[in-house]
């Protein structure tokens, strides 16, 4: 135990020596400041001793509490922990490992009798530890912020203490592992900062899909309601009128049957079509009775002569709104649920960084009580942005932080065994 104790002790004195660990936490101290300057009053806003009038963000309308307890969740954990606290400690902690190889200290340590693989996790837990205590700190002051001036004591704004170090330990494996394989700070570093905005590019990429797919679904016709419609009895193909029918014809003056009758027969002779046999049927029976004119119908004759002939306009049937159409119109949302399903695969085996921090904020929205609906959080979406919403907050967090868990220790065995097997 002794041993390990002296281990955490070098990587201390590696960190003050780069004076990183006293930066960070001088802006750690420095955010929580500015947090605590932050008032609101029954005017506005009230930074210090300087008023703001920001109707309807007043006291009538918001509690100091809620106020308080919003901030920490926007911009205490959104902005500053999630990103420039993170980006300053890979800085910081980046140079670990290369320094600890290229420096020589390695000999000395590996003199002694203490594993290497013992060696190895004691200062991956040593960088750990100072992402820790600046977290730590920087909520405990915002604790005590909101206990002061908000007058609610939450202990439910602790859990931002084990989230965003999990959230950092991710970028942390692969900062170590690169560091082993490179041996310099700098490109362990870039590396690191670009794995990380793949993961965010694959994250966005499966949340636009969602999204996608209940746009689709929730849009102005639902899938596959693009139809095209078949040819008609008259030769005239069909038209795909953007979703919408064919507009009927206008139907047509009367015209006499001969007139009709020639007309017809002589178009539809022209356009090599045939007559249908009830039209055919219509026409011998008005030609019969023009040849027979004067004459009273027999008693079987129940409907009047046709007198005129007037065409009706065909209205296609649509197809089923089960079945694809001709044009393959389904197609389009099989293949953004393949490309959904595909992008879902890869984000499951990476680390989801952007997921781990949202778990972290539904979590405090929900002990610290907040609402989705309080200081600008949107309470009403559309129902596809809805949908997306819910469907991720449904999300296990055992499915978020146990993949990405597992894809850390994978990363953590290979650089572990780099660092066991590699000859200093």
């Amino acid at each position: 135990m002794t041993q390990t104790w002296a281990v955490f002790y070098d990587a201390y004195r590696s960190l003050n020596a780069k004076k990183m660990f006293w930066i960070v936490l001088f802006l750690s101290a420095f955010v929580a400041g500015v947090f605590a300057c932050v008032g609101i009053t029954d005017r506005g806003l009230k930074i210090l001793v300087w008023q703001f009038d920001t109707q309807p963000l007043t006291t009538e309308e918001v509690t100091p509490a809620v106020f308080y307890k919003w901030l920490f969740v926007q911009f205490g954990i959104g902005t500053w922990l999630a990103w420039l606290a993170s980006i300053l400690a890979l800085i910081s902690t980046a140079g670990i490992f290369p320094d600890l190889i290229n420096g020589g200290s390695i000999h000395l340590l590996i003199s002694k009798p203490i594993g290497r693989l013992r060696l190895f996790f004691t200062q991956y837990a040593a960088g750990l530890l100072f992402v820790t205590l600046q977290v730590t700190l920087f909520t405990l002051v915002c604790f005590l912020v909101i206990g002061l001036r908000g007058g609610a004591w939450e202990p439910g704004l602790f859990l931002a203490v084990p989230l965003v170090v999990c959230f950092f330990s991710y970028l942390f494996s692969v900062c170590v592992l690169l560091g082993l394989v490179t041996r310099s700070t700098l490109a362990a570093l870039l590396l690191t900062l670009l794995f990380w905005f793949l993961t965010a590019v694959i994250g966005g990429a499966e949340n636009f899909l969602l999204l996608a797919q209940a746009q689709e679904k929730y849009g102005r016709l639902p899938p596959g309601a693009v139809q095209v419609y078949p040819s008609d009895n008259r030769g005239g193909p069909g038209q795909l009128g953007g979703n919408r029918p064919p507009a009927p014809r206008p139907p047509a003056k009367p015209v006499p049957v001969a007139e009709a009758s020639a007309g017809d027969h002589a178009a539809e002779q022209k356009r090599g079509g045939k007559v249908p046999r009830a039209i055919g049927r219509s026409l011998l029976k008005a030609v019969a009775g023009q040849s027979t004119e004067g004459e009273k119908p027999g008693p079987k004759e129940t409907r009047p002569a046709a007198s005129t002939f007037q065409p009706v306009p065909n209205k296609p049937a649509p197809f089923p709104a089960d079945k694809p159409d001709a044009e393959g119109q389904k197609e389009p949302s099989r293949r953004l649920k393949l490309a959904h399903d595909i992008v879902y695969g890869v984000k499951t085996a990476l680390p989801k960084t952007s997921e781990t921090i949202g778990l972290l904020e539904r979590s405090l929205y929900r002990m610290a009580d907040l609402r989705p609906g309080v200081l600008g959080q949107p309470g009403e979406y559309q129902k596809a942005e809805r949908e997306v919403l819910e469907k991720i907050g449904k999300r296990s967090a055992w499915w978020v932080v146990g993949t990405s868990l597992a894809f850390e220790a994978v990363v953590l065995c290979g650089a572990a065994w780099i660092f066991y097997r590699r000859d200093y």
